[in-house]
Order: structure tokens, then sequence, then C-alpha cells
């Protein structure tokens, strides 16, 4: 028997106990005739005190950091207890040692407070799970795991198995391919997520399915982002978009209570796509804290109304805003005395290349109801008085205000909201706040090609009452300067996404499942009867044999890990994951193949006379 126990169970009521450790040393420390040693495994650590007569054995035959271990001892109640252990009150004083396997010196300490950098720690991962932080990591992401399994297993949804070994049909992302060596100059993709097969399963009449699944997408990387990822990817027949909602708000309150021990009981909030646009500058908003964005040039406001906010800034010359397509201003309270240094400080860092605008403008609303501004020579103290007014600023609060092209400045306001919430400290870790946004548009615009690209999928179904306006007009834009007047530029998406303090953790929809309505969308899209039936017919001609109603959603299972565990990059609740240029740099792939590899592949070829083509 290699242990009785793990290095993280016993505790003082065990005192007196004859025991079996197993693990590996994590410290070693030498006081006069006796040592300690620090004995860790996945569970824990615990201290052994080695004796004058082991000591001795110690002295000439050391043990390095990472050795293998066993020992056989007594568990005795410590004298110095540490409250940092959960096994702090106890020691084991060891009455026999063996040293199951030796390490060398390992290229970093393996330890919360590591000397190793990621470029090292990635390379020997393997060490670096050993590691308690990333270990605790780890349990997270099985714990939630666990914890949708069950919520799913509970509402009779069924665990199954799509392949990984499927056709391409590039529609967003690019696919990885893989050869296939019994058919020559044929590949396969990896799937970029199992979207087809489980509607296919919808029309199989496997109602509730669900997936833990990896999925692949070829992209550029960054923290939230790798080239294998995982998702919780479920799906649902008979249901409209509420029951969806209702349905996987349920799953990550769940996970919330089971995982965390949050009670999540309030209410989700909801909001369209466009107030998300327009207050918060994205569609995937922290609503953690305030300051909504304030268009002060447009005479949209999201609630539906019309006021005119162009009269707060026209007339007073101030080319910048004159000539701007937008000018977009935040309200950061409490922040009127911010100094000329500070102020500086964030003009710089809008004009970063990342954030890419031209200056700042700022209004400090002082305590006394005075306003001062960068830009006085040109507003009065009434005008300035509306603008701050306007965007919902108050006594002791800073206005922050950008203009230029409409996409850029939004995208940077945006940043800047973001920005500032951080530097206030207004985005907690310890606080979530959830979040339905709804309506997207079914289509997006890709100028490059003058045609309709879906923003979601081409799987996505039109809300019910935009059906008819998706059927009854010709997709083309005759003139692509006014492709915004096209009636297809106004057709929403029956699509959903929830968003989680500021991170989108799932996305989905109810789908297209008549054959007429999907080809009308794969029309739209621009592709040929032709090309539709080669890449889709397997789900066009199943939509003829009784296709249900259905819609699903998959939520971003490393992301919604990251979140719940405090960090900004899913690499962190990966085993195994890859680095920014995705590679693996423990085993050093991707690699070169042989030749005989690439030839029995058809990758290359031989010619007769030997030479490679």
């Amino acid at each position: 028997m290699y242990r009785t126990h793990t290095c993280g169970e016993l505790r003082k009521e065990h005192n007196g106990l004859e025991i079996v450790l197993a693990g590996w040393v994590q410290t070693v420390r030498k006081f006069g005739s006796i040592s300690f040693i620090d004995l860790r495994d996945r569970y824990g650590v615990t201290q052994l005190l080695f004796g004058e007569e082991l000591n001795k054995e110690l002295t000439e035959s050391p043990l390095g950091r990472e050795y293998v271990l066993q020992v056989r001892g007594t568990v005795s109640e410590r004298s110095s207890k540490n409250a940092n252990l959960a096994t702090g009150d106890i020691e084991i004083n060891v009455r026999s040692f063996s040293i199951l396997n030796k390490s060398v010196t390992p290229p970093f300490t393996i330890q919360d407070d590591t000397d190793g950098g990621d470029d090292l720690r990635m390379k020997y991962r393997y060490l670096d799970l050993r590691r308690q932080a990333v270990k605790k990591n780890l349990e997270l992401r099985y714990a939630v795991g666990r914890a949708a399994r069950n919520y799913l297993h509970e509402h009779q949804f069924m665990d199954l198995e799509t392949p990984f070994l499927i056709k391409s049909t590039p529609e967003g992302a690019r696919d990885f391919v893989v050869p296939s060596r019994m058919n020559p100059g044929q590949f396969y993709a990896l799937p970029q997520s199992p979207q087809t097969f489980k509607q296919l399963l919808m029309v199989s009449g496997y109602d509730r399915y669900y997936q833990i699944v990896k999925c692949f997408r070829d992209e550029d990387l960054r923290a939230d982002r790798q080239p294998e990822f995982t998702q919780i990817d479920c799906e649902m027949s008979f249901v409209e978009q509420e029951d969806i909602l209702s349905m996987f708000e349920g799953m990550i309150r769940h996970i919330f209570r089971e995982v965390k021990g949050i009670d999540y009981s309030e209410k989700v909030v909801r909001m369209t796509w466009e107030e998300a646009m327009w207050q918060y500058g994205n569609d995937k908003p922290d609503i953690r804290f305030g300051m909504k964005i304030l268009n002060l040039k447009s005479a949209f406001v999201a609630d539906g109304g019309q006021v005119a906010r162009g009269e707060l800034i026209a007339g007073a010359g101030f080319g910048v805003f004159d000539q701007a397509e937008t000018v977009l201003a935040i309200a950061v309270p409490g922040c009127s005395e911010y100094t000329r240094k500070q102020t500086d400080e964030l003009t710089e860092w809008v004009k970063r290349p990342q954030i890419g605008m031209q200056g700042l403008v700022t209004i400090r609303y002082n305590q006394d109801g005075s306003l001062k501004s960068s830009v006085d020579k040109f507003f009065g103290q009434d005008k300035l008085k509306a603008i701050a007014e306007a965007a919902g600023a108050e006594p002791g609060d800073l206005l922050l205000i950008l203009a230029g092209r409409e996409e850029r400045t939004r995208k940077a306001t945006s940043e800047l909201r973001l920005e500032m919430g951080k530097r206030l400290g207004l985005r907690r870790e310890n606080e979530f706040k959830l979040l339905w946004v709804l309506d997207f548009p079914l289509f997006e615009y890709a100028e490059e090609d003058n045609r309709w690209v879906a923003r979601h999928h081409p799987f996505t179904s039109p809300k019910p009452s935009d059906i008819p306006v998706m059927i009854g007009n010709d997709p083309r834009i005759a003139d692509a300067d006014k492709y915004l007047e096209h009636p297809y530029a106004r057709i929403k998406a029956n699509a959903y996404d929830m968003v989680l303090n500021g991170n989108e953790i799932g996305g989905g929809s109810i789908r297209i499942y008549q054959r007429e309505l999907q080809e009308r969308m794969f029309a739209a899209l621009g592709m040929s009867k032709e090309e539709a039936l080669h890449k889709f017919g397997f789900l066009l001609g199943a939509f003829e044999y009784g296709a249900p109603p259905h819609g699903g959603i998959a939520f971003g299972f490393d992301r919604l890990c990251a979140i719940l565990g405090g960090s900004e990059s899913i690499r962190d609740f990966i085993a195994f994951p890859k680095n920014n240029s995705g590679r693996d740099v423990m085993l050093d792939a991707p690699a070169t193949i042989d030749k005989k590899q690439l030839i029995e592949l058809g990758i290359i070829s031989i010619r007769p006379e030997g030479e490679q083509s």
C-alpha cells in the first residue's frame, strides 16, 4: 500500500493514528538534529517531522525538491500550528521513509509565488500543474462541468457525442483541415461547433441534447481565445425563445450556487442589441456600473423617444465636433477633481494605437455647480451645463468626450468606459451581473463583397414578424452606399447572447427548420443552389422529413470558468493550453512531418524519375 491517506486529509482528531503518506517533496527545512519536510499531493500539504535518527539518513542521502517520497509514521498535534494550511494543526512523526523516485532540480519553484515566467511554465506544463494555484483552477473547471451536467441531466437532456472529422463548410472562422489518406486529395475539417449535428439530432427526435465538447477555430489568438476550446453545447425541440432563456438562466444560477455558493436570485437584465450599442458602445456591456454613453450629435435615444442632441454642440464653431460623424460622452462619477496631469494621461491613453483616437475633451462639473472644460473658448457655462446634464452628470463628475468616425469612436468610448470602471474599482471580481442581449440584426453587410453575411450563423431564424420581409424581398444590393435602406438591414434575428461582467459567455438562437426558408437564407448570403446543396444538402434534405421547431445555445466553458475564477485568461483554466501563437511549446507542436507521411497523405507526390513535386 502506497498510502492510507492523502496529504490534505489528516486533522488533529487523527492524533496518534498510524498512517502511510506518499507525495512530492515541496520544501526541506533543517533545524539541528531534526528536519521538517512539506509533502505535497493533489489534495494538499502535510508537514513531516524527521527525528534525530532519520535525520542522519537525510544528511547522508539528502532529499531534493520534487522527489517522490513515501513515509510511515504517526499523526501528532503540532506545537506551532499553521493557520494557512488545512492540515496545519498536525504533523507526521516519521518512522520510516522510502524514495520512490528522484527528481532533477526543477526549472522553477513549484509554489504559488513561483519564479517561473509564462514561457518556461508552458514548456514544463506538467510541473506547473503541480502548483496549488493551477490545481485550484482545474478543480473549479471540474466543478463547473459537474454542476452543468447535473442540471442538464435533471432536466432530461441527453449527452450525445458528435464527430470530429467532418466536412469543411467555411462560414465564419477558418477551419482546421485534416488530409484523408484513404481518400487522396480530400480533407476532413475539425468542427467549429456541432451546429448542424445538433440540429439533425432534433430532426431525429432527441429533443434535449447537450455536450461538453471540443471545438476548433483557426483564428488569431488573444487572452480569451484558443485554437481548441470547449463549449457547453445544448439544443431543444418544440421551444420558443423564452423557453431557452428560462432554461439556461436556471443552469447558470445552478452553477453559481454549486460552484461559488452564490444565490443569484435577482432578475436577469434584458436589453436589445440597439440599446447595448447605443448605451454602452458594444454588444456585451458590463452592467456592474453605470456611465452610459450619450450621443451628443444624434437624435437617437434607446427608449424610442426623440431628442435634439445636436443642438447641444451646434453653432460653437468647434471643428472637432462639427466635422465628426459622431460625438460621444460618458460621465465619470466623483472625478471632477482630476488634475491636468491626470486628464492629460487619459488623453494619451485614448491616443494609443489600440484605441486610435486623436484626442479627448474633458468637462469638470465642480461641486459648486461651476464647469471647467478643455474647450471653454467655444462653449459657455450654460452650454457646458446642458451637455453635462444631458449626459447624466452630477456635481463632482468628470465628463469625457470623444469625436470622430462612428464605428471607431463608439468602440473607443466603450473601451474608455471600461478603463474608467477598472480605475475606479467598479469592476469587482467578486460581483457578478448577468445580462441577456436580444434582437440582433440577422445580417451584416460585407462591404468588400457587396453582400450580406450572417451575424450569428446561417441557421439562425429571423424573428417571426420578419420572415415575410426576408421571403418577400430580393437580397441583392443595388447601391452599396445605401445598404442601410435595404429591407434586409432591418431584419432582426431570433437570437440571444448571455453576458456576464462584460463577457459573452453564451450565444444561441431559434433555428430555421423549414427547407424553403433555409434556402432563402443561403441565397441571401450569396450561395447558389448548387453551392448550398454541395455544402448543406444533408441538412436541407433532413428538413423535408418532419423537422420540429428547435433552438439552442452554446456556452464558452473555458471563459465561464475564467470569470468565476477571477482570471482574464482562459489559459489558466485549461490543462494543456497553447500559447499566443497557437503553439504547444511543451510538445513543440505544430511540427513538420516526414516526407513518407506527406506522400501517403497525397500532399506531395513523387514523379516517375524520383523528383518531388
